[in-house]
């Protein structure tokens, strides 16, 4: 049985990174892979590589057929040329534990998608903090957010039962936007309560930039609007769930700037946090 996964990462001005996390790859325990790395700015990412001592039949060098033409596009051009069972996300500054891929593809066996707690660090790979960490659980389109509260293209999921394309007319939650389309054919995901990806923080986000907030807070209200007209199909309930996170995440939106003047270097995860713990309790 194929139990290959595509790995799909996109690159940009990554050279200062992108060993590392090619490297991550190739330490994977499950060795059924395939790297798409897709430059997205001419670079020759091939020779790079090479220079470093890192040759490997298992990984694609593609271009995104441009230059700054953004994450999401550079994305699609992979996914519209994988053929393998299943695909995963891997940024060009992330890094994979080593076990990521054998503990997905093993809970790809029961369901078609699969994310995983993030162990969030900086630019240095100092650790920040967890996301996502505990039990391993089931959820939904509509309690996801409530245990992966940021982060959510770190996936692995089944492209024969799950099919969905990034939106390039979003500049930021990207990532929740395409995960939402791969529920609308699977109705559940498997959460992995151990951190199997280095997630990097940049500073720009850590630092609540005007670009920055602006542009979370426009795609965080047109993915609600999307999710309040029907456009994914989810049920009531689902919609319910996910709409709800997202008043929360847009009032802590508003809330941050303060927030992060009065305690610098707050991460907007651990300003989030106490607020949905609160709407928890609230709940019947």
């Amino acid at each position: 049985m194929d139990q290959t996964v595509a790995i799909i990462t996109p690159a940009w001005n990554a050279q200062a990174t992108i060993v590392s996390t090619v490297g991550s790859a190739l330490a994977q325990t499950h060795a059924a892979w395939e790297l798409w790395l897709v430059a997205d700015d001419g670079f020759d990412y091939e020779t790079f590589l090479a220079g470093a001592g890192i040759r490997d039949s298992r990984i694609r060098f593609l271009s995104s057929g441009g230059a700054g033409r953004g994450a999401s596009n550079t994305r699609n051009v992979a996914l519209e040329q994988i053929a393998a069972p299943y695909a995963a996300i891997l940024d060009a500054d992330d890094r994979l534990k080593p076990r990521k891929l054998e503990l997905a593809v093993g809970a790809l066996a029961e369901h078609g998608i699969v994310s995983t707690a993030l162990d969030v660090m900086t630019e240095d790979f100092t650790h920040l903090r967890h996301v996502g960490a505990g039990p391993d659980r089931v959820l939904t389109a509509g309690t996801h957010k409530w245990v992966s509260l940021s982060m959510d293209s770190m996936i692995v999921w089944d492209t024969r039962r799950a099919d969905g394309r990034y939106d390039p007319t979003m500049s930021n939650m990207t990532d929740l936007e395409f995960l939402l389309q791969l529920y609308r054919t699977v109705p559940a995901s498997m959460h992995l309560g151990t951190p199997l990806h280095d997630y990097i923080k940049r500073s720009s986000s850590m630092s609540n930039g005007k670009n920055v907030a602006a542009g979370m807070i426009a795609s965080k209200t047109e993915i609600l609007r999307r999710l309040e007209t029907g456009y994914y199909g989810l049920p009531a309930a689902e919609v319910d769930g996910a709409a709800a996170f997202l008043r929360i995440s847009l009032d802590a939106e508003a809330r941050y700037e303060a927030a992060l003047a009065a305690k610098p270097g707050l991460l907007f995860e651990d300003h989030i946090e106490p607020m949905l713990t609160a709407a928890r309790q609230d709940l019947p």
